[in-house]
């Protein structure tokens, strides 16, 4: 079972990128798009909604808003969950009002807990680690 959808997984992978490349330059859309696997259009979504800064021109693109180590997965996760997909369930749905989200409320506030405590300066460090 996956806690992490695959839509989270590529957007904190997208971060990630930038946080290592954007040290020189900003990185485009198109550049991020191509080692998620994803679309252009769809990174330029998760750019808007995280913390990052849009550089227009044509040596534009993106770079990190704030210091990599205060943006943590947690904030990247929540950044690329779209409030339809939150609220995809049907409201009157008494089964999962009542009985579902309270049994998974407490685990999702601890996993949301144990993600803040992942920055993107812990996961840039390890890939630097691991290209050693």
């Amino acid at each position: 079972m996956a806690l992490v959808s695959r839509k989270g997984i590529l957007a904190i992978a997208a971060v990630i990128n930038v946080a290592i490349d954007a040290r020189t330059r900003p990185v485009s859309a198109k550049a991020l798009a191509a080692p998620a696997a994803t679309s252009s259009r769809c990174c330029k979504r998760w750019c808007a909604m995280a913390s990052w800064r849009g550089i227009r021109g044509p040596h534009g693109g993106y770079e990190l808003g704030r210091e990599r180590n205060r943006i943590t997965a947690d904030d990247i996760l929540r950044a690329a969950t779209t409030v339809d997909e939150v609220d995809a369930f049907p409201p009157n749905s008494a089964l999962v009002n009542e009985i579902v989200w309270p049994a998974l409320a407490e685990t999702e506030r601890t996993v949301s807990v144990a993600l803040g405590r992942i920055s993107i300066d812990d996961m840039v460090r390890r890939t630097t680690a691991a290209a050693k």
